[in-house]
């Protein structure tokens, strides 16, 4: 009578379980049926710091729900940026390659005529292929014009903007150093600062068609959560596992508020942005939380470190201070190959196949990314090319703690050549041929330096990148050429193989407008007394 009874009460729960997903719209419509493919999320910060994450540095205290993530999943605090600036990390990211092979070496602008190369394969294509609904939402950054633009990527569904969102006037310009204005409101546009793309109106995208210009930024982060939620609801009815990849705003400037202060007890503007982006992250992982955590794998992690020269509106590199650099001038943050331009905070969430409470000393990268979930789709990378990234899948689930031996840093706008490879880590140890700073809140910018033999530091020491290694020390002359043994094999494996060249061509008629006729190409039409029309 009492196991009838258990029975009973069991089978009461599960149905006000099913009851509680129906009526909170998490599960309406999904189909049951059984996937032997798990759905993927990444969701990708901007300019976001290692040390803005409370999880990684206990000054940080406003990001509980990716704090939350980080206790119920596993967090990586050696995990690595494939590049210290925009387009170049996310080619990387969407292809498993560095900039050297995949040829995205720096930004696209507003006028590039070209994108990712088209004989790379994206992410979005390879899981395409094996059945995923794919969608990119947010900053695409990889090429707009003709056949770059993503919904030509391999993502079904588009939804943001082509670039980031200071490359173009907005309505609603935000906190920004120097201050970018908003577009204007009328044809007769006044000149603004050079630092300023004030050319063009920046357009929000619906899969190819402008649907708004400019943006109203003040919406842009809400609009997102509300597209990647319908598209996690949409992808789940159709009973086909799907691709996420959620490319913020955040933590980018300018940077806009949906609820500006008020009051002087608010938060200064980039903690307030913090804490917006870490609701967003929350509500993402709410909605699959509420009936799809147990096959959903969801990946936070970061484009590059901070942007220094805009001051407090830049987050923080916690320990990743690049002291060697700042003590010569310029920061050692964003653009930089310096620990705080690369090293960024990532978090692996996926309840019952990644163990809680973990945290994992392992060297990763953004290119891991890629040959993972390619092999956890049960798919095949693409031939004839090499990767950088590796299937990390066994470090996830807790059956290896060893991560690369090896990682490459490519220049990003800082010093050298964009794209080149002039420093590197083998395990503890990083090393410098080239150096340099870009440009500091103070406005310096740190002389570009060559060294050979090579500027060494032991990490496991000096995080803060502070004192090389005295090439007279025994430490510095056994590890020496096993750097540059790993350096030569490195760039001979280029040299043989399937290389690409961006097309870094500029044209005006490339610029995304939704009016071409209109100065500004503003979508709203605005009178002679300066006011909108509706």
């Amino acid at each position: 009578m009492e196991i009838l009874f258990l029975k009973m009460l069991l089978l009461l729960a599960g149905c006000l379980v099913g009851l509680f997903c129906h009526l909170s719209d998490l599960c309406v419509g999904e189909k049951r049926t059984v996937q032997n493919k798990p759905n993927f999320i990444v969701i990708l910060a901007d300019d976001v710091g290692w040390g803005d994450l409370g999880a990684n540095w206990a000054e940080t205290k406003d990001t509980p729900n990716l704090d939350q993530m980080a206790a119920e999943g596993m967090r990586f605090v050696d995990f690595h940026s494939a590049a210290s600036t925009c387009s170049p990390s996310r080619a990387s990211l969407l292809t498993g390659r560095l900039g050297i092979r995949n040829g995205v070496t720096h930004n696209f602008a507003v006028t590039s005529m070209g994108g990712l190369p088209f004989n790379e394969t994206t992410l979005a294509e390879v899981l395409k292929e094996a059945g995923y609904i794919t969608a990119v939402i947010g900053k695409w950054h990889l090429g707009h014009s003709g056949l770059y633009h993503p919904n030509f990527r391999g993502f079904d569904y588009y939804f943001g903007i082509p670039y980031s969102h200071d490359m173009g006037c907005t309505d609603t310009p935000g906190y920004n150093l120097p201050p970018c204005p908003a577009c204007p409101q009328c044809s007769g546009a006044t000149s603004h600062g050079r630092d300023c793309y004030t050319k063009v109106a920046l357009p929000l995208f619906e899969n190819i068609t402008i649907i708004q210009q400019p943006v109203n930024l003040t919406g842009l982060a809400a609009e997102y959560t509300e597209k990647a939620t319908q598209f996690i609801q949409h992808a789940s009815e159709s009973g086909r596992p799907f691709f996420l990849y959620l490319a913020l705003a955040h933590m980018h400037v300018p940077l806009v508020l949906a609820q500006p202060p008020s009051s002087s007890s608010f938060p200064e503007p980039y903690r307030a942005s913090l804490r917006e982006m870490d609701a967003l992250v929350g509500r993402i992982k709410d909605k699959v939380d509420g009936c799809w955590k147990e096959n959903t794998f969801l990946w936070f992690t970061g484009d590059n470190g901070p942007w220094a020269q805009k001051c407090k509106l830049a987050g923080s590199v916690g320990p990743f201070s690049g002291a060697w650099q700042r003590q010569r001038g310029g920061s050692a943050a964003k653009q930089t190959t310096w620990e705080g331009g690369h090293r960024v905070p990532a978090l692996a969430y996926w309840p019952g196949r990644i163990p809680a409470n973990v945290t994992s000393t392992a060297l990763l990268s953004t290119t891991d990314i890629f040959p993972t979930l390619v092999s956890l789709a049960k798919a095949s990378l693409p031939s004839n090319r090499r990767f950088d990234g590796s299937d990390v899948s066994e470090i996830l689930f807790g059956q290896s703690h060893q991560g690369h031996k090896t990682l490459f840093h490519p220049n990003s706008g800082a010093a050298g050549k964009a794209g080149e490879i002039k420093a590197l880590r083998l395990a503890q140890y990083k090393a410098f041929y080239t150096t340099g700073g870009a440009k500091a809140c103070d406005g310096s910018v740190g002389l570009e330096e060559h060294h050979q033999p090579p500027l060494i530091f032991n990490l496991d020491q000096d995080v803060q990148e502070q004192v090389p290694l005295d090439v007279e020390a025994g430490e510095y002359r056994a590890v020496l050429p096993v750097i540059t043994r790993a350096l030569t094999d490195f760039l001979q494996d280029i040299a043989t193989d399937n290389v690409s060249t961006a097309d870094y061509s500029h044209e005006p008629a490339a610029v995304p407008c939704c009016n071409p006729q209109h100065t500004v190409c503003r979508c709203q039409a605005c009178c002679s007394s300066g006011n909108r029309e509706p």
